[in-house]
């Protein structure tokens, strides 16, 4: 089931830089009613529908990310692991049998890992392919098209960037130091370079559409 936005949305546009924010956070609060809330795993993805963090929920996915994405009782946001300016989709992998929340978590973790490098907290042990069918997987879509478009502007995405990555250091150097937040730190700068490259050389860089699909893992 995938939820996508639609631009003809029920909640006015702003007329205003001081109410833009407001009518994201409307928008998004709108979108989420649209995840599901049973138990489950979760991957919060990126403007480029990447995904960036995987994990799951006893009490319910909605919930879980609710609380990601406003900054209460969230590790990866509190250890500023994650920037919630960036994420703009939730995959949600909704499974009743609890006792296969961990094998599908780990798999789903090691598959995306391998892709893109995670901001996960700590790291699930590896554990191969479930024996169990997957889940079918949800998309919902928290940001407006318009808005993802805007973000993804390298002119934007950059210097964002480079600010959470010297709030991420200022909380390693004063804060939290781990070995969890040094990889998280890592990926950044990966993400970093990436930016630059397209803000310096924006005619050599094929950038993908956000509506571009990223893979998934094949479900038997």
């Amino acid at each position: 089931m995938k939820q996508r936005s639609s631009e003809r949305s029920d909640i006015p546009r702003p007329r205003s830089l001081e109410r833009e924010r407001g009518f994201v956070l409307a928008y998004r609060k709108k979108q989420l009613k649209g995840v599901s809330d049973e138990t489950g795993v979760y991957a919060l993805c990126d403007l480029d529908e990447t995904p960036i963090y995987v994990g799951q929920s006893r009490d319910g996915i909605r919930s879980r990310a609710s609380r990601h994405l406003t900054s209460a009782r969230s590790d990866i946001i509190a250890n500023r692991q994650i920037d919630v300016w960036e994420i703009a989709y939730i995959w949600a992998w909704p499974m009743r049998d609890v006792g296969h929340l961990d094998a599908l978590e780990a798999y789903l973790f090691y598959e995306f890992h391998q892709k893109s490098s995670l901001m996960n907290g700590s790291t699930p042990p590896e554990s191969g392919k479930p024996k169990f069918q997957l889940p079918k997987k949800q998309i919902i879509q928290l940001l407006s098209d318009e808005e993802i478009g805007t973000r993804l502007d390298p002119s934007l995405r950059l210097p964002r960037q480079v600010e959470h990555i010297g709030r991420l250091i200022d909380h390693i150097l004063n804060v939290k130091d781990s070995s969890q937040l040094r990889t998280s730190l890592k990926a950044h700068f990966a993400r970093l370079e990436r930016y630059k490259k397209e803000f310096l050389e924006p005619n050599e860089v094929v950038i993908r559409n956000h509506g571009q699909k990223e893979e998934e893992p094949e479900d038997e």
